[in-house]
């Protein structure tokens, strides 16, 4: 079974405040309630390089927690579906332009005397701008959710969360908590009601 899907990329994953973007893919033709044990696929070799056992066992939990609620349990092996998790990072560059404008102008007029009679006038004016353009870099990351049926050996289930990476150490493990809540709102079984 760990054939069914080689992991390319893994990246720490600790997303900011800004708002998630999730997408999402099911096989419409499977009854996912007949689904009671799941059980994971296992990370990639060099995922220990950019992602400690803390973090794994972090997003792990945050996602026992989502099946939970669905009625599923976890199993070491034998589940009835393979969850796979991992994460994909991208770096990009944001550049914002500013323009600043400082104008001024001047007239001078006559009308004759006391303001009666042919007149003239005089306009002038002149004005300058700066654009000032800055460059931000950030990360973007992006946390996939694939769900096998083990039996068939094929996906039925994808959820795929998107977000900018935040740097910030304080709380991890509540907004990863919150990734997966987001990424498995979408998952064709919704939580069970709480007695």
């Amino acid at each position: 079974m760990k054939n069914l899907l080689i992991l390319l990329f893994v990246a720490p994953f600790f997303f900011s405040c800004e708002t998630m973007k999730v997408l999402s893919d099911v096989d419409k033709s499977v009854d996912f309630t007949q689904f009671n044990t799941f059980e994971y696929y296992g990370w990639a070799d060099n995922s220990d390089k950019l992602l400690n056992d803390i973090d794994k066992k972090r997003i792990e939990q945050a996602f026992n927690a989502e099946f939970n609620k669905r009625g599923m349990n976890y199993v070491p092996e034998g589940g009835d579906v393979i969850v796979t998790l991992f994460i994909v990072t991208e770096q990009k560059t944001e550049q914002v332009a500013n323009t600043t404008y400082m104008g001024g102008g001047g007239y001078y007029g006559y009308g004759g005397y006391y303001g009666y009679g042919p007149g003239w006038g005089y306009g002038t004016g002149m004005g300058m701008s700066t654009t000032t353009v800055s460059q931000h870099d950030y990360t973007v990351g992006t946390l996939i959710c694939s769900v096998f049926d083990k039996e068939n050996q094929k996906l039925i289930w994808e959820g795929v969360g998107t977000k900018t990476i935040s740097e910030n150490p304080n709380n991890r493990e509540e907004r990863v908590q919150e990734a997966a809540k987001k990424i498995m709102a979408a998952y064709p079984v919704p939580p069970l009601k709480q007695k």
